[in-house]
């Protein structure tokens, strides 16, 4: 069964499919939620909103999301590369959409060794 986030402001809803979601980025109070294919919906809330509504919302594919330092929630289904000393992230669907993010390099170091530890089990 498909999943969606629903975000519904005084002003607007956005309805999306959970794995549909490559990242969202906060700018102040504004949050971007970035789709498969590049599309962008700017939403009136704060990350830790997104993050209180993504695990309220989505008990299945919640877990595939990651707060990422203070201002990235990603999709871990689409990470494929991290090089935390250069302070990059990529994530990407294997086919067409490639997304470069950076972010700190403790929060990709942390993302690195969560993602080496799943893959020992």
């Amino acid at each position: 069964m498909k999943e969606y986030l629903i975000i519904s402001t005084s002003v607007d809803l956005v309805r999306a499919s959970a794995d549909e979601v490559v990242y969202i980025s906060a700018d102040g109070n504004y949050s971007s939620i970035v789709f498969l294919g590049g599309e962008t919906r700017i939403v009136t809330q704060q990350l830790g909103q997104l993050e209180q509504a993504i695990a309220k919302q989505l008990p299945a594919s919640g877990r595939n999301f990651i707060r990422i330092g203070k201002s990235l929630i990603i999709n871990r289904t689409y990470i494929s590369y991290i090089h935390p000393s250069r302070q990059q992230l990529e994530l990407s669907d294997g086919r067409t959409a490639s997304y470069g993010l950076t972010a700190s390099r403790e929060a990709l170091k942390q993302l690195k060794e969560l993602i080496e530890k799943e893959a020992e089990q």
